[in-house]
């Protein structure tokens, strides 16, 4: 199977994507254990900012983007989305990997999670929390009308 120079950027980039997101599963190693065991049995305590739950999802989140983003490249081309199609669906999923790569980070620092730009009940907005929804609910948008063409493409191509 051969790619084409987008494909093989395509999955570059997620790739880079799903990286950053396996460096979040040293967070959580981090996050869970309360410091990092460099040496067998013993355990360097430190807090590491977040809770188990932020560094899960950022981890898994990460990965799974970066996933997306390779799968689809890989298949694009023999279901027909070629040319500037193909362009389109470039930067609508890596873009989307990359906004929710900073969605999860800014979660981290931002008292509401980065779930709305206003105060939540968990707890206030800061320019974190902004800066991490606002492409995120973009590209959210973008994701679902990406995922949404290469179905159509799917099924258009099977009938021949």
């Amino acid at each position: 199977m051969t790619f084409s120079p987008l494909q093989k950027k395509m999955i570059g980039q997620g790739a880079a994507v799903m990286l950053v997101g396996m460096f979040a599963g040293i967070g959580l190693l981090m996050s869970l254990l309360g410091g990092i065991e460099l040496i067998p049995g013993y355990i360097i305590e430190f807090e590491i900012f977040g809770d188990p739950a932020s560094w899960v999802r950022t981890h898994i989140g990460g990965m799974m983007n970066g996933m997306l983003i390779m799968l689809v490249a890989t298949f694009m081309g023999g279901i027909g989305i070629n040319g500037a199609a193909a362009n389109r669906m470039f930067w609508m999923l890596v873009g989307t990997g990359w906004a929710n790569t900073i969605f999860y980070w800014a979660a981290f620092f931002a008292p509401n999670r980065a779930l709305s730009f206003a105060d939540n009940r968990l707890g206030e907005s800061n320019l974190a929390a902004i800066l991490g929804l606002a492409p995120a609910l973009l590209f959210a948008v973008i994701s679902i009308i990406a995922i949404f063409i290469v179905m159509k493409q799917a099924f258009l191509s099977a009938k021949g």
